[in-house]
């Protein structure tokens, strides 16, 4: 895993070398090994190396082409590489270094845009044609890796972080305050946008071609959801096992010591069991505990890694999260508010004491409904067909004073069955109400956005997906842009912060395109949620695990802000003037003060405001709010 940037001439600024140098320094923690630049008298690149593959000295970057023509940055793994590049070498080409870097280049000179239907992995990649002065960018097909942009004037930049673009001396530093709201409500910024105005994200499966100072922007892949009918849940669960394991085996191929973590759940401990099965050595596990009871999976996880003999390690959080807190900020460049990076950060922690590669379970979830909210949202949309809307309005509105427990939760039901499919969805997948954000901003803040809809970035998902049926429709939603936007950043960032690199089995593009074509019915069947995922597992993993309630990295989030997060937490947000510039100082109080009275549970919004306040302390680059 890597770090990649680079920039147009004329951005770079009369120290050019200096700039570049500053580009790949800023973001050294993803590539620790080596540190190069290039630079010719249109264009700059630089590159932070993690080496996974041939350690040697002959896959350093920027890689050139043998005539200097073409010039490759780099960040992700080519999973196919050995293949593409036997084929390559029937064409007539020859090879210098045995790294996936070299094959991706000559490909590219071989088939131009077009190697993305070829190539199977995640990556971050930008070649230089000096001879046309054209770069070519790609982003893998569901974003594991990032890539950030800036297009301005006809100059350009890009990076692996926004970082590395806040550098250049030329970049104008206003805050977008529509990505305020945008965080507020889904507790990341969604691409395209970013915290700043005229910084974006290449979306996943797109790339771009900057060429005499223009910019142009293609989609090359997307998921199909036409369901395959007619198949036994059987012979479906058999198939899937097959192309997940294929998945695991490629991802095996590494140079440093590999491992994987291991939650305790369906997803993880899947991949663990075709890992040990496809490995000739114990594979290494790495699990991440809380004392709180409802929150810990780390004993299941202990207890599986035995069944497999897994060279096990384990962390426990306890009283950690105010003393990494502000660095987990500066990972994030701009505000994002998951709070399991914080677990994240130290199973990455733990892992990279132990190995340089780590596999992870992530995309079940978003593949195969395992969230609790595609169980409710299909009941809600069931129950929006079959119940008359005078009945649904009557209980919402004889319900609405209750706040809290089952009184509250029919209300909340009959209250989304009323909305659209798309706005309900929108209404679960966001973490603060219209109601609760007008009294959280302040003034000035609600002037500036006023009329502006944070709905839509879901709704065009929603209504595109190529499918009539509801639960492959909110499933292509968060696949396009919750798991991009915020399980994949959050992961990349906190291994990045310790130099592992993450690999996905799950999220293997031939996994994701079988998944969708899976269907509903044997995604959730009898209530069971990830039915199909189980009975293809159900070779691999015993009855306990298959039957294991999901916890996912969930947090004491609550008890963090009474106890280790309660002096920052008051220290940002009641006693500074920069919360003020934002937020309704007296909203806060209120709920700073319901919060610690136990009266209710406002650690979500709390930890919210908490994030959004580091991150303006943490920003040093004079923000202009316009």
């Amino acid at each position: 895993m890597c770090g990649i940037a680079g920039a147009s001439r004329n951005l770079l600024g009369e120290k050019p070398e200096e700039s570049l140098k500053k580009m790949n320094d800023v973001m050294k923690h993803r590539g620790p090994d080596m540190g190069d630049i290039y630079l010719d008298a249109h264009m700059g690149l630089c590159h932070r190396r993690l080496s996974i593959i041939d350690l040697s000295e002959d896959g350093r970057q920027p890689m050139h082409s043998d005539d200097r023509r073409y010039h490759i940055v780099f960040n992700g793994e080519i999973y196919n590489f050995i293949e593409i590049k036997n084929d390559l070498i029937s064409k007539g080409y020859s090879f210098n270094s045995s790294s996936d870097t070299e094959v991706l280049l000559k490909l590219y000179i071989d088939q131009g845009e077009n190697l993305l239907k070829i190539i199977r992995g995640m990556f971050a990649f930008a070649v230089w044609d000096s001879y046309k002065k054209k770069l070519f960018i790609a982003r893998d097909r569901i974003g594991k890796k990032p890539l950030y942009y800036h297009n301005n004037g006809g100059e350009f930049a890009f990076a692996s972080e926004l970082k590395s673009i806040m550098v250049l001396n030329g970049i104008k530093k206003d805050i977008d305050m529509t990505s305020v709201v945008d965080y507020l409500k889904y507790l990341f910024i969604p691409h395209p946008k970013t915290i700043y105005k005229d910084i974006y994200k290449l979306e996943p499966g797109h790339y771009l071609i900057y060429k005499n100072g223009e910019l142009i922007i293609k989609k090359y892949w997307d998921i199909d959801f036409h369901a395959d009918e007619g198949r036994s849940e059987n012979d479906v669960a058999e198939e899937l096992l097959t192309i997940i394991e294929d998945s695991v085996k490629c991802r095996l191929i590494s140079d440093v010591p590999l491992g994987a973590f291991l939650s305790g759940g369906i997803d993880s401990s899947g991949i663990v069991s075709l890992m040990a099965k496809n490995s000739n050595d114990h594979v290494t596990t790495c699990t991440i505990g809380f004392d709180s009871k409802k929150h810990n999976e780390a004993s299941e996880a202990k207890n599986f890694s035995k069944t497999l003999k897994t060279i096990h390690h384990e962390h426990y959080i306890k009283n950690e999260p105010s003393s990494i807190i502000r660095k987990l900020v500066w990972h994030f460049d701009e505000p994002f508010a998951d709070s399991s990076m914080v677990p994240t950060y130290y199973v990455t922690k733990l892992a990279r004491k132990n190995v340089t590669v780590a596999l992870s379970g992530d995309g079940g979830d978003e593949s195969f409904a395992g969230y609790e909210k595609y169980s409710i949202d299909m009941l809600e949309n069931l129950a929006r067909r079959m119940i008359p809307p005078c009945i649904l309005r009557l209980v919402s509105q004889n319900t609405q004073e209750f706040k809290g427990g089952i009184i509250k939760k029919i209300n909340s039901f009959s209250s989304s069955v009323l909305e659209q499919p798309d706005h309900a969805f929108y209404i679960t997948n966001t973490f603060i109400s219209d109601f609760q954000l007008n009294l959280l901003l302040n003034d000035d803040i609600k002037k500036n956005i006023k009329g502006y809809d944070a709905s839509d970035h879901i709704k065009q998902y929603y209504n595109t997906c190529n499918s009539n049926d509801h639960l492959s429709k909110i499933l292509y939603s968060d696949l396009k842009m919750y798991l991009p936007g915020d399980i994949l950043v959050k992961v990349d960032r906190m291994s990045m912060a310790n130099s592992l690199e993450v690999r996905s089995p799950l999220l293997d593009h031939k996994v994701i395109e079988f998944a969708a074509k899976i269907p509903s019915g044997l995604k959730i069947k009898y209530g069971i949620k990830k039915r199909i995922l189980k009975e293809a597992f159900n070779k691999v993993l015993p009855v306990e695990v298959l039957k294991r309630k999901k916890h996912g990295f969930d947090v004491p989030l609550d008890n963090w802000i009474r106890n280790d997060l309660k002096k920052i937490t008051a220290e940002f947000l009641l006693h500074r003037r920069e919360s003020s510039n934002f937020f309704n100082n007296e909203y806060l109080k209120k709920i700073w003060d319901e919060h610690q009275n136990m009266g209710f549970n406002h650690g979500n919004l709390l930890w919210t405001s908490l994030i959004f306040c580091l991150w303006l302390e943490n920003d040093s680059y004079n923000l202009m709010i316009n």
